[in-house]
């Protein structure tokens, strides 16, 4: 009797602590789908070991990085391969500091992060908005505000004003610093605000977003008072794992709104069609996210 040995191409997320995340679901399915002999798994890489995994774990053909690593991950592979701004690729990773995707090719590493241009992909194809020529307002200054004003200040989408407030100083300051080293003159497309100018703010604006962890808790406040919130304001909230008050309370007011699931799932998408060849997140988007939405309600 004949034994066949099916071989598969390895992938994964890292991440530490990693068990919550929902990416096995929806990179499976989509191999899946293509009939693709394929694995995507959870990988518990702690901190201490993140350097020797990066440039020695050779059996994984690609890896998607989450938290604490995407920063750190980025100072690690840069050191053989420097960003060049003139590229998107590159350009995504400078701006926002951090990877999330990693690709090996003929022995080499190529980087990337998708959580940029997946934020505009989903706050387009998802929210229905278009950012040219609109003044936008982010509430956080952590690191999905970095992913989120990567996009919104590439030149392509010829933004109005983007203004950023956070409740945390020390955060608000790191952000102006990060801006500093990669964006000589940012200043002109953004501004930073204090609480108090909040509400005359976003009543130039088209477009609030939540870039913050609050609503990811049952009985999360929304972080913008609801007597703010307009019917002709489009609302994008980051987090994903549950309609949040933010949400509740702009559809109350006829506001477009919706959570992260769309970012989630198009970051996905296209740090798959960045590992297969001849696949396009369009290819995919639709399995993957009906994958996370199963896993969600489980």
């Amino acid at each position: 009797m004949s034994v066949f040995i099916v071989i598969m191409d390895l992938y994964g997320v890292i991440g530490w602590p990693i068990e919550h995340s929902l990416s096995p679901a929806m990179h499976n399915a989509a191999f899946k789908a293509l009939d693709i002999e394929a694995t995507y798994e959870k990988i518990p890489v702690k901190p201490e070991n993140l350097e020797d995994f990066l440039l020695n774990k050779k059996e994984y053909r690609g890896f998607n990085i989450t938290v604490p690593h995407k920063v750190k991950a980025k100072e690690i592979l840069e050191k053989g391969s420097p960003c060049d701004m003139n590229h998107p690729y590159g350009r995504a990773v400078a701006l926002s500091g951090a990877v999330n995707t990693v690709k090996r090719v003929a022995g080499r590493i190529e980087y990337l992060n998708t959580d940029v241009s997946g934020f505009g992909a989903s706050l387009e194809m998802n929210l229905g908005f278009k950012a040219k020529q609109k003044n936008i307002l982010v509430i956080g200054c952590g690191g999905v505000s970095r992913a989120i004003v990567a996009d919104l200040s590439d030149p392509g989408n010829h933004v109005g004003k983007i203004y950023l407030y956070d409740i945390n100083m020390e955060a608000v300051a790191s952000m102006k610093k990060h801006l500093s080293g990669v964006l000589h003159d940012w200043g002109k497309k953004i501004a930073f605000i204090e609480k108090n100018e909040i509400a005359e703010r976003l009543e130039a604006c088209q477009l609030l977003i939540n870039a913050t962890p609050i609503g990811m808790k049952e009985g999360d406040p929304s972080p913008i008072d609801k007597k703010l919130l307009r019917k002709d304001l489009y609302v994008y909230d980051v987090v994903y794992n549950r309609q949040t008050q933010l949400v509740k309370d702009a559809k109350l007011s006829g506001a477009n709104a919706l959570t992260g699931e769309g970012m989630l799932v198009w970051q996905g998408a296209l740090a798959f069609s960045c590992w297969i060849d001849g696949c396009k997140a369009a290819d995919v988007i639709g399995v993957m996210r009906e994958a996370l939405d199963s896993a969600l309600k489980n």
